[in-house]
């Protein structure tokens, strides 16, 4: 019985300090990463590109959320942030294609269809920005999620050693379940914490396609 005590009192403590942790290195991630969210009024000019991360779509209509943050960034680049769109998202099956839906959102907004390139391999957060970096040859880019999702996106990309800031997609409507989304945060800032402290490479990576260049070599 002391046996079972014991080890109840040790997986206690080990729980505590693990959950002591997690909350402590998500915290470090969003803390360093807040100086560099900006209002989406204030943003000027000269940024490589506007990076949108992708989120689900539903055949070739792109979810509410992913539809927000299509919005904030087409106003950004309507307002002269960035002449080129970077639609970062997953690809990465048939018959479902985020980046896709993300450039004919542009372009039906009045985009350019040679202003917007797709990554095709944004399969997360921390391999958009590597692909940003490597594949897109960014330099100084202006990121677009929700906020919760934000503080990550920055500050993954700065570790990376871009020149990055961020604009919150503000939501149009109320998304529902946003407290499961903040824990789940949680646990992806830690991991993220770690990746960008690693640098593990990306599940694809491939010939640069300079964002200086025409979107249309991106076309899936």
């Amino acid at each position: 019985m002391k046996i079972i005590k014991k080890l109840f009192s040790v997986a206690v403590a080990f729980a505590l300090v693990a959950g002591i942790t997690a909350i402590g290195l998500s915290g470090y991630v969003k803390i360093t990463a807040e100086e560099y969210i900006l209002e989406a009024d204030k943003v000027g000019s000269g940024y490589d590109c506007i990076l949108v991360l992708g989120c689900k779509v539903n055949g070739d209509s792109p979810s509410l959320m992913l539809r927000d943050r299509l919005y904030q960034g087409v106003e950004l680049y309507n307002n002269g942030a960035s002449d080129r769109l970077l639609m970062s998202g997953d690809h990465g099956r048939d018959g479902y294609d985020e980046v896709g839906v993300m450039k004919q959102y542009a372009i039906e907004a009045g985009v350019d269809s040679e202003n917007v390139f797709e990554d095709h391999a944004g399969f997360s957060t921390y391999e958009s920005m590597y692909r940003a970096r490597d594949i897109f040859k960014a330099k100084k880019i202006l990121i677009v999620t929700q906020e919760y999702h934000l503080y990550r996106a920055v500050y993954d990309a700065r570790a990376l050693g871009l020149d990055a800031y961020g604009v919150v997609a503000e939501p149009s409507m109320d998304y529902g379940g946003q407290t499961y989304r903040d824990i789940r945060e949680i646990f992806a800032r830690d991991k993220d914490f770690f990746f960008s402290l690693f640098q593990p490479k990306p599940t694809y990576l491939g010939e640069a396609i300079p964002i200086s260049g025409n979107g249309e070599a991106t076309q899936g």
